[in-house]
């Protein structure tokens, strides 16, 4: 469902908007009052401790999990709460999990081509679109993830990061307004992990993305705003300096 346009500056002003979200499993909270906005264009990194309801935000503005109450909005007009998965991943709002899922026997270039091709993909409008048009999208995507040398390389013989890389660049052939990225860095080595805050950095050229993550110098590295969740609400925001300076934030995350 869309909603007219308003006049609230708070909800025309943003990308994302949430506002007093809160969500029960079973008498547990998950989240308590979360509120926070992102500005179109920008990146921003989510820590916390496990239990935080990093996982549950996420489930939110993708539809999995309905709030009790609370108010979740998209470009200032689309009530997230009343759209399903489906529809809001047409809004373009992208998740990739923590664990990558690619189509490990099909080469990397038909993994994009099979995730442009899906609803909302850079082609699906255009029932196929010009090969040239197509090759062209699908080359810029393989530079940007750095798996041009790898094009007709099966998936599933990538190493465990390359299919990280991989399943961004699936999600940007869908080509989504945000991306929500779960703990990209997970198992990867140093130089991937390097390679991927440089490789997010430039994605946020052209998306709006929040990173959910616990490697405290990836996060450093992406040398955005930090929002930290603790008990299913905001607990401080700010550069990752100014939390990690922060006394509540020293005793429930990061230790002393």
């Amino acid at each position: 469902m869309t909603l007219a346009a308003t006049d609230d500056p708070k909800l025309t002003s943003t990308l994302l908007y949430l506002d007093g979200v809160s969500v029960s499993f079973d008498g547990y909270k998950a989240l308590r009052g979360l509120s926070l906005t992102l500005a179109p264009g920008e990146m921003r990194a989510i820590i916390g401790p496990n239990g935080a309801g990093k996982t549950t935000m996420m489930d939110v503005i993708t539809g999995k999990t309905r709030p009790d109450e609370g108010d979740v909005y998209f470009e200032g007009r689309h009530d997230l709460t009343r759209l399903d998965e489906a529809e809001i991943a047409e809004l373009g709002v992208g998740r990739k999990f923590q664990k990558p899922t690619v189509f490990e026997n099909h080469t990397v270039s038909d993994n994009l081509l099979l995730a442009a091709k899906a609803p909302r993909g850079v082609f699906a409008t255009l029932f196929g679109g010009s090969g040239a048009a197509q090759n062209e999208t699908i080359e810029r995507i393989l530079t940007t993830i750095r798996l041009a040398d790898l094009r007709q390389t099966r998936a599933g013989g990538l190493s465990h990061g390359q299919k990280q890389w991989l399943e961004i660049g699936m999600l940007l052939a869908q080509d989504p307004k945000l991306l929500l990225v779960d703990e990209p860095v997970a198992g990867m080595t140093d130089a991937e992990t390097a390679a991927t805050a440089e490789l997010l950095r430039e994605i946020s050229h052209d998306h709006s993305v929040v990173v959910v993550e616990h490697d405290m110098a990836f996060v450093r590295e992406l040398g955005v705003k930090v929002t930290v969740l603790h008990e299913g609400s905001v607990l401080a925001e700010g550069s990752l300096d100014q939390v990690s300076a922060d006394e509540r934030v020293i005793e429930v995350y990061l230790g002393r």
